[in-house]
């Protein structure tokens, strides 16, 4: 069973014991105690199979098991422990428990609801303050139930005297001492409740840490102190032999036909969608104008994938300022990786890039020779439409038998997208731009592309049809004919693809800095709201600590995936290496990518070497996700941000 079969089944369970629990206390208290009894048996039975679905995720991670094992375990077995003691013997004999007997029960539910409360809204890593106020929950809940339970009858007389009293003193009955007990016991326990409550109230307001180390040496410059990011800026000339690439693009707002007719109200690059593509030949210089006609919650530019100096990268309130109407920037970068990228807006990038901000980059190689046929194709939905650039039909370009076919393609959505090419064997040439060590030739294979990520495909065009689908629907055509189904197909996995060459570093290695990222979703504070945010180690933007990082550090991310939605992860201005995913080493060509999917339950490990300094974002290329608070920033000691605006979303 996968960890995300088992994270889902832990919840299911969870809620299950706490609605068996608390219907036993229910039936307790109407006096139905052979219904009571069968329901806490059956809740004694769920807390036992919770107990060791923490087991076995234990095995998967420290991380999807800390708050079950420090919390919600022990506070379920102590609960059900005092129900077992207090409720047991008289649902056995079907008399009808005492109301302490009852409250017990309750307070096994409220217990295991507790615990499911805790992983869903607090998650990891647990503490103080979660735990104290998750107690006084508990805590609040049995006193109220206590109250409401409790049904004092009227004073007994005593039949007897068994000594002389003081003049002017009444004897107190059996059930006035016990009252006067029980309230004192009560009003420690809300003392205590109210005491826990008040703490965890108190500690969520404790500022975390500003930065993590990841394990190295701590910063020896403040974060405002440094070098400037803007110093940080690319190159200003081609490599010999190279040329200067000028483009202006200008981001405005524009209504524009789909080839069905469909009407998409858009905000573009020079008025098309995509925006215009953008090429160059490794070793030229490329020099980009972005204006802003009319964008009113202002654009940049990102070169997604493309590690360009830090002052290049667009990302607003770090690298730059937002671009806002009326206003111009200048982008400039010498060509110097080879592959398929893409650029798009990174302020309001939720909304900007759904709804048009983006275009495609392709540098090609200077020597190579270049296929009959290269066809860059970009993936985006426009308001529930799938297209591939501006068609939302089938492409039909031409290929002659025995024509060489590159299919670049670039998925520019927040979501994956399931590719399958059909009627012809292929190799997987690239991924997100950089080359596969001796890639293998595969068919009837499917492709998952994350989001933001890019897969080059090449192959000889055969006598028959070749038809690509996306997400099964036929979306590109290279000659008519029958397509067969392509949805049962395996998918091809990059970690296993290709020929293992030498790599520059491994899981064995002493890595200078060491980050776990915990991806999650919890209650946490997001631009300065309380939000259920989509959280990175229990916090969201801009809480989260930054990253700090000295040139030259060899640097690994342990990056784990808690939630039941997956996390495309994307670090600005490095490519990282694959090393391994759940614990596996990869086994195929060394896989560089900048852009990988973190799926429910997976734990994936990359590292670097930090030799770009600045300060780059590294958030979900979900962008929703990110915008829900999923981002952080990893800083180069001795390098400071732009002041302002945190607005890179």
């Amino acid at each position: 069973m996968s960890t995300a079969q088992l994270i889902l089944l832990d919840h299911g369970v969870a809620v299950l014991t706490a609605v068996l629990w608390l219907a036993a206390g229910a039936m307790a208290a109407a006096g139905r105690t052979r219904l009571a009894l069968g329901l806490a048996a059956g809740g004694v039975l769920a807390a036992a199979g919770r107990l060791a679905l923490v087991a076995v995720l234990a095995d998967r991670g420290w991380w999807f098991v800390q708050e079950k094992v420090l919390l919600g375990a022990p506070l379920l077995v102590v609960t059900v422990a005092v129900a077992g003691v207090l409720a047991g013997r008289p649902l056995l004999r079907g008399v009808a428990p005492a109301p302490s007997a009852v409250t017990a029960l309750f307070a096994a539910g409220y217990a295991a609801l507790a615990g499911f409360v805790v992983t869903y809204l607090g998650g990891y890593p647990l503490t103080w303050s979660v735990a104290l106020l998750a107690i006084a929950g508990v805590g609040g809940a049995v006193l109220v139930t206590a109250q409401v339970l409790a049904a004092p009858g009227p004073p007994s007389v005593p039949a007897r005297r068994v000594g002389a009293l003081p003049a002017g003193r009444e004897p107190h009955s059996a059930a006035q001492h016990t009252a006067a007990g029980t309230l004192t016991r009560r009003r420690l326990l809300g003392i205590a409740t109210a005491g826990a409550g008040a703490a965890g109230v108190g500690l969520a307001f404790v500022r975390s840490p500003s930065a993590d180390a990841g394990g190295g040496a701590a910063a020896v410059h403040p974060a405002s102190h440094g070098t400037p990011v803007t110093d940080l800026r690319g190159a200003t000339a081609p490599a010999p032999g190279g040329a200067v690439r000028p483009y202006t693009v200008t981001a405005r707002r524009a209504s524009v036909a789909l080839t069905s007719g469909t009407t998409v109200d858009a905000w573009t690059f020079d008025g098309t969608l995509p925006g215009p593509p953008l090429t160059a030949v490794q070793g030229d210089l490329v020099q980009v104008t972005l204006r802003n006609e009319d964008i009113d919650d202002g654009v940049t530019i990102h070169w997604h994938g493309y590690d360009v100096a830090c002052g290049e990268d667009g990302a607003p309130g770090t690298t730059q300022d937002v671009v806002r109407a009326g206003e111009e920037f200048g982008y400039s970068f010498r060509a110097d990786q080879a592959g398929t990228f893409w650029y798009h807006t990174h302020q309001v990038s939720h909304v900007g890039v759904r709804r048009g901000l983006f275009g495609t980059l392709v540098v090609t190689q200077r020597d190579a020779e270049p296929e009959d046929v290269d066809l860059v194709l970009p993936v985006h939905t426009y308001d529930g439409v799938l297209a591939i650039g501006d068609d939302d039909g089938v492409l039909a370009p031409d290929a002659v038998a025995g024509a060489s076919v590159r299919l670049r393609l670039l998925n520019t959505d927040s979501e994956p997208h399931r590719f399958g090419l059909a009627g012809t064997a292929f190799r997987l040439a690239a991924v997100d731009g950089r080359d596969v060590n001796e890639p293998g030739e595969v068919s009837e294979r499917a492709l998952r592309l994350p989001a933001g990520g890019r897969y080059d495909l090449t192959f000889t065009m055969p006598d028959g049809p070749v038809a690509l689908t996306v997400d099964g629907e036929v979306r590109l055509r290279l000659r008519d004919g029958d397509t067969p189904e392509t949805g049962g197909w395996p998918e091809l996995d990059p970690l296993h693809y290709g020929a293992p060459a030498a790599v520059p570093f491994t899981l064995d290695t002493d890595y200078d800095r060491h980050f776990t990222l915990v991806l999650d979703r919890g209650v946490a504070m997001v631009d300065g709201r309380p939000a259920f945010a989509q959280t990175v180690n229990g916090r969201g933007h801009p809480s989260i600590p930054e990253q700090v990082v000295a040139e030259g550090d060899l640097v690994r991310f342990s990056v784990v995936n808690r939630s039941l939605e997956t996390h495309p992860w994307h670090l600005h201005g490095h490519g990282v290496l694959v090393l391994a995913r759940d614990g596996r080493a990869a086994t195929g060509s060394p896989l560089w990518v900048d852009t990988f999917d973190v799926r429910p339950g997976e734990v994936w490990d990359v590292a670097f070497e930090a030799d770009n300094p600045g300060v780059w974002m590294n958030h979900c290329h979900n962008l929703p996700h990110a915008e829900q608070g999923m981002m952080l920033r990893l800083r180069y000691d001795g390098v400071t941000a732009v002041a302002g605006s945190h607005a890179m979303h």
